[in-house]
C-alpha cells in the first residue's frame, strides 16, 4: 500500500482530520451548494456531442470524486457529515427544491458509493473511485432529475458531464500519485 491508499478509521474520522483532509471536505461541501446555484442561476450548459444538461453537472461530477478523497482523508463520518452541512448551505442559498433534490441524490450516490468503493479499494483507488463513481453518476442523475424537473430529458447529457469531470479528476489524481511516488 502506497501513501495514496492510506484510509482513516472511521472511529478517528474526526480526531485525526489533518488539514489536507478538512480542506478536502471543505471544497466537497463547496461543491454541493456550488451545483445548485449554478443550475438555479445559469439554467443548462453543453457537455459535448450536442448534449446538454443543468449547469451544476461538471460540480457534481467533480463532487463526486472529491468524496472518494475526503473518505480517504477523513473518514466516511466525515463525508456524511459534509454531505449534511452542504445540504443545509444549499437550502440556505439555493432554491429549497433544488437543495432538496440534490440532498436526495447526493445521499442515495453516497450509499451506493460506500457498496461499491469499500470492497473495491483494496485494488487501488483509482479502481474504487472510477468504479464506484460510474454507479454514484447514473444514480445521483436519475434521482436529481427525476425530484428536481420530473424528467429525464437531460439524463445523457448529466451522465456524459459528470463522466468527462470525473475522467479529468481520476487522471488529475493518478498523475499526482505516480509524481509523488517518481519523488520519494
Amino acid at each position: 500500500m502506497n501513501s495514496t491508499e492510506t484510509t482513516v478509521h472511521p472511529k478517528e474520522a474526526f480526531v485525526k482530520l489533518t488539514a489536507r483532509g478538512a480542506v478536502v471536505l471543505a471544497a466537497y461541501i463547496a461543491t454541493i451548494p456550488a451545483a445548485n446555484l449554478l443550475v438555479e442561476h445559469v439554467g443548462t450548459a453543453p457537455v459535448g456531442f450536442g448534449l446538454a444538461a443543468p449547469a451544476g453537472v461538471y460540480m457534481v461530477g467533480l463532487a463526486l470524486v472529491l468524496r472518494d478523497v475526503a473518505r480517504e482523508a477523513a473518514g466516511r463520518a466525515a463525508v456524511v457529515a459534509a454531505i449534511a452541512v452542504g445540504a443545509v448551505v444549499s437550502y440556505l442559498l439555493a432554491d429549497p427544491m433544488l437543495a432538496v433534490a440534490s440532498t436526495a441524490a447526493f445521499a442515495l450516490s453516497e450509499s451506493l458509493d460506500f457498496v461499491v468503493y469499500e470492497p473495491l479499494r483494496r485494488r487501488g483507488l483509482l479502481v474504487a473511485m472510477a468504479a464506484s463513481n460510474a454507479v454514484g453518476l447514473a444514480a445521483d442523475s436519475l434521482l436529481f432529475l427525476w425530484l428536481a424537473f420530473g424528467s429525464f430529458d437531460y439524463l445523457p447529457g448529466q451522465m456524459l458531464g459528470k463522466a468527462w469531470m470525473t475522467f479529468a479528476a481520476v487522471a488529475v489524481i493518478g498523475l499526482v500519485a505516480r509524481r509523488r511516488t517518481v519523488t520519494a
